[in-house]
């Protein structure tokens, strides 16, 4: 007996449009023979699909696992609605109006296909620098609105010739209905400008057919250009050419900051860096961010000044059409096969996404501008990830991830967050999601707040989210704390301290529920503490409501404020006479700085002079790298510790060999190295207030290894254990008190990757959770998420706002 028809209404959230989502749904129903329609809607795809009861259930069932590779498919919902007798499948044009809520995808790397054709000089697309289809491509940054339809994309005004038209129209082709289609006869244009050859002389365009091939011609010459790609501009240059790299350099003043390189290819990569399984996942992908690989020793590769002085090397493989005929087809004339591939803008300030501004601001850094007339509806800067332990550990969160949302393991009301004034990046909420906007930059300069007000209305408008509040960090001087004030109108702006915002972070990535309280070990350079002082190296008992401060390092003066992070020297000074160790001539620091600065330096110390107290551990981190004099000036934000770190894994499997004055009071080991040991004050058993940890022990020693002729590298590596043992020693007495056993590693500082896996693999030797961050950065990149969290949290438990109250084993306060 036949049954009679059925139909059914789908809706499908998440990242649905612009991922081939309607053409899969197309082909599913025709295939099962049934009749209705899809369209794109603000709330997400929705079908509605007419025929045999089993024909309907079948296309329900496995919709989602069965769904395009660049969809994320959150819920599908369906019900029963009447039949209609509709007669074929058809994709009808998107509804516009109510409510958004569907998500936008990344943009993605060329695929496979695309990349045949584009080397295929049979195809109509061969070297076409826009090739696109319904699998890859730009997203994000040419969206303008929802649904996702080419009016509602910066293609807009790219209208398709007859033959993308139909390919558009085709069911069965791969660019049905991917909205970036393109081909040389209707698409955007590249050309190359050509600086002038005298100062204030307007660039002029390259005369010749092939803009690409005059530019790969320029980098091999020794060249710098600004290339345009999906969310900017880079400066490029070929990275085996040193006195290219030290030009772009300069030209940039990018002081001693490492260098991104983009390479042709795996086996490219592969002669000059370590590359493992997850290394080789994450460089070959969709998403193809900066990976940070360390160095293979001895073996030929970029210019040393590529990255001076770093045991990593930031590498990445061509993500667009441009950038794999930049670096040569496989019948491409010999070239370069490794380019630096830096963001195009000056020191500090935002990503250059506009022609005009590209040629103004670029002016005197670049040679030439390989650019097109496709706009970039939002900058979006190359996102940066290493891998710990086997698992991504990001460290700046950009293209490819952003906006793809968090999920939340509470719901919030509608929120802005707007993280802090280093590596900016903020957030919106609402239910149980969350997004991250892509990286902004650091907040010290108007081009970088522009850029951010920009991002944020632009986020604002793909997510429908409308914020009835802001958050922000407590510090007092903070310009995005600013910027929330002067924005909030009339809702209220919530203020989150900065250590318990990283915690909240990691805990709401792993999905910790409301009322669960961790140890968060909260190491960084600086945040604003609740007494005033410059925080950063903290143990806090936290939930998402609030904190105790459990443990921290022992105050130290930061003489001069920035100065002191500009020049480590000052730091090691500043810890040598807290420890009261003598500034003898023969110790690094002391010789690195100038007599006349010496001596200006110890009154400052002794009067107090802007001298404010911190807790940092980044900073003592600084210390210990001109203390052993591998580093006494910081070109670039850690660029202390990051040489610290590399004198350490130069270390490792050395110690067994060196003599001197180590100590391992609460230390576990690194490999054959004892730890310094640091000072637990007050004693364990007083039960009061907050536990310090003074590092004078750790100074102490060091100073011992140099004087005892130990190899600086070995110290170093020395120093890495002592704080691991620290970290290992607060943890279990956190856990004797407390009875918690879940620890939190957050914090700028757990990028390095050296303390992170000992730290973690030392708590769980010894019985703890440890919960590290693998979406979300530990830096202030994953601040504003933290902020959300901390917020929505007050909700539920109606904390106050301040004050604090009193209990045993430190102070509690409300967020």
């Amino acid at each position: 007996m036949t049954q009679a028809p059925q139909r059914r209404r789908v809706i499908v959230r998440g990242v649905v449009q612009g991922v081939g989502f309607r053409p899969y749904v197309y082909a599913r129903a025709t295939g099962l023979g049934l009749a209705g329609h899809v369209t794109n809607t603000p709330e997400g795809v929705v079908a509605e699909v007419e025929g045999a009861p089993a024909a309907v259930a079948a296309f329900c069932e496995r919709l989602a696992a069965e769904a395009p590779p660049l969809a994320v498919v959150h819920t599908v919902d369906h019900c029963e609605v009447p039949v209609s007798g509709a007669v074929g499948f058809t994709i009808v044009a998107s509804r516009t109006g109510g409510r958004t809520r569907t998500l936008v995808a990344p943009d993605t790397a060329t695929c496979a296909d695309c990349l045949a054709e584009l080397a295929d000089p049979a195809d109509r697309r061969h070297r076409h620098p826009f090739i696109t289809c319904t699998h890859c491509g730009p997203r994000f940054t040419i969206v303008t609105g929802l649904p996702y339809d080419r009016a509602h994309t910066t293609m807009a005004g790219f209208p398709m010739c007859p033959d993308c038209a139909r390919e558009y129209a085709d069911p069965a082709d791969r660019r049905f209905h991917a909205q970036p289609v393109a081909c040389p006869a209707c698409g955007p244009r590249l050309r190359l400008l050509i600086a002038g050859a005298r100062p204030n002389e307007a660039p002029y365009e390259a005369a010749g057919a092939d803009p690409v091939a005059q530019a790969r011609r320029m980098l091999a010459d020794g060249a710098i250009l600004a290339v345009k790609g999906l969310g900017g501009y880079h400066l490029a240059c070929d990275a085996s050419q040193a006195g290219a790299v030290a030009e772009l350099r300069r030209r940039k003043a990018r002081g001693d900051k490492p260098f991104a390189v983009m390479a042709r290819d795996l086996g490219e990569v592969e002669r000059f860096a370590h590359v493992g399984a997850d290394e080789r996942a994450l460089l070959t992908g969709a998403v193809r961010p900066i990976v940070l690989l360390r160095r293979r020793a001895g073996v030929a590769g970029p210019a040393e000044d590529v990255a001076p002085r770093s045991p990593d090397l930031g590498v990445m493989l061509p993500y667009t059409p441009v950038h794999h005929l930049l670096l040569g087809l496989p019948t491409d004339p010999p070239g370069p096969r490794l380019l630096v591939m830096t963001s195009g803008n000056l020191a500090d300030e935002p990503i250059v996404t506009d022609e005009e501004e590209a040629l103004e601001r670029l002016a005197g850094i670049a040679d030439g501008w390989l650019t097109h007339d496709r706009p970039i509806h939002v900058p979006c800067d190359d996102s940066v990830v290493r891998v710990c332990d086997g698992g991504m550990l990001p460290i700046r969160r950009a293209r490819g991830y952003a906006p793809l949302p968090v999920e939340l393991p509470l719901s919030v009301p509608p929120t802005l967050a707007v993280g802090g004034d280093l590596k900016n990046a903020f957030c919106l909420g609402e239910g149980r999601r969350a997004w991250l906007s892509a990286h902004i930059g650091d907040m010290d300069n108007l081009a970088t707040q522009y850029a951010f007000e920009r991002a944020e209305q632009q986020l604002e408008s793909i997510t429908g989210v409308r914020p009835a509040r802001l958050v922000a960090d407590r510090h007092p001087g903070y310009r995005s704390g600013a910027w929330a004030r002067r924005s909030a109108g009339d809702r209220p702006v919530v203020r989150v301290q900065h250590h318990h915002a990283h915690i909240a972070s990691a805990m709401a990535e792993h999905g910790l529920e409301a009322g669960r309280r961790v140890i968060g070990v909260a190491f960084d350079g600086t945040g604003h503490g609740d007494d005033g002082a410059v925080w950063g190296g903290e143990v806090l008992l936290a939930d998402y409501a609030g904190y105790t401060r459990f443990a921290h390092l022992a105050y130290v003066p930061l003489p001069g404020g920035d100065a002191a992070v500009q020049r480590p020297y000052r730091m090691a000074l500043a810890h040598l006479r807290a420890a009261g160790i003598a500034w003898e001539p023969d110790l690094p620091c002391t010789a690195a700085c100038p007599p006349d600065e010496l001596r200006v330096l110890a009154q400052q110390l002794d009067s107090g002079l802007n001298c404010p107290p911190t807790s940092s551990m980044g900073r003592l981190f600084d210390a210990v790298a001109s203390l052993t004099g591998v580093c006494h000036h910081g070109g670039y934000e850690a660029q202390a510790a990051v040489e610290l770190e590399n004198a350490a894994l130069r270390a490792t499997g050395r110690e067994h060999r060196e003599g001197g004055a180590s100590g391992a009071e609460h230390g576990a080991g690194y490999g054959a190295v004892a730890g310094y040991g640091f000072r637990l004050d007050p004693p364990v058993a007083s039960g009061g207030g907050p536990i310090t940890a003074d590092p004078a022990p750790v100074l102490a020693a060091a100073v011992a290894d140099l004087r005892a002729g130990v190899d600086p590298a070995v110290i170093a590596a020395r120093f890495h254990a002592g704080v691991v043992g620290l970290v290992g020693a607060l943890c279990a007495l956190a856990r004797d008190r407390e009875g918690l056993d879940t620890v939190v590693l957050t914090g700028g500082v757990f990028t390095n990757t050296l303390l992170s896996s000992t730290c973690a693999r030392t708590l769980r030797e010894r019985g703890f959770r440890v919960l590290r961050q693998h979406r979300v950065p530990p830096n202030d990149g994953g601040l504003a998420l933290g902020q959300l969290m901390v917020a929505a949290a007050r909700d539920i438990t109606d904390h106050p706002q301040q004050g604090e109250a009193h209990v045993p084993g430190g102070t509690r306060q409300s967020a």
